[in-house]
């Protein structure tokens, strides 16, 4: 039976999911993007092409994409505890969650820029543009809806991180899944996590379609 106590948990869980997942993409984008910019421009016979740069950076973006995201937030929970002073709760899982989230997006930024017109680009440059108004006056703005196709994946993704993130005490749906679903055998409480966190990808997934479509017209 679900009562106003339960229900009020579930609101808060909610909120907390929301907050980590809203918090993760923000910081992750933020560093991500450049350096998913740096991994496209500094390919070879690019715009600002460094052959050894461009193999570390894809080589350190590969590695992080590689570890499964349950090991690699305990292997850095000393780290966390460091910047937000614990290794339980929602603060605290908006870092392993972040730093997850951070070469995917990379690889994503990558991808998406490699799909500018070339011709585009060798144009900009032929009108004596410099690399840096090539980036954000041409190949940002060309790939802009897979661009934000992209931070929605990253988003949808991270729902489900945040709620693995629950069983090593992150908060969230996850955490009260785990908890009082899993742990007091309440499977109605299961059910209505799962359906909440259906709901919100379903939520952030469309309102990025939304935004991407209205891009593409537009450009």
């Amino acid at each position: 039976m679900i009562n106003q106590a339960m229900l009020s948990m579930l609101w808060d869980a909610t909120l907390d999911t929301l907050i980590m997942v809203g918090s993760g993409t923000i910081l992750a984008t933020v560093v991500g993007l450049p350096a998913g910019i740096l991994l496209t421009t500094t390919a070879p016979n690019h715009i600002l092409e460094q052959p050894l740069l461009h193999r570390a950076l894809g080589g350190i973006v590969n590695i992080g994409r590689s570890i499964p995201f349950i090991i690699l937030m305990v292997a850095i929970i000393p780290f966390t505890r460091k910047l937000v002073g614990t290794s339980i709760g929602t603060a605290a899982a908006i870092v392993p969650l972040t730093v997850a989230a951070i070469p995917f997006v990379a690889r994503l930024v990558d991808g998406a820029l490699k799909e500018v017109d070339a011709g585009v680009i060798e144009a900009a440059e032929s009108m004596g543009a410099s690399p840096p108004q090539i980036i954000y006056k041409v190949m940002i703005p060309e790939a802009l809806p897979a661009l934000v196709l992209a931070v929605t994946l990253t988003a949808v993704n991270l729902i489900g991180y945040s709620a693995m993130a629950g069983s090593i005490g992150g908060g969230g749906l996850g955490d009260l899944a785990i908890r009082y679903g899993y742990q007091r055998f309440r499977g109605d409480i299961m059910l209505i996590t799962v359906i909440i966190l259906v709901i919100l990808v379903q939520g952030i997934q469309m309102l990025g379609d939304k935004i991407a479509h209205k891009l593409y017209h537009h450009n």
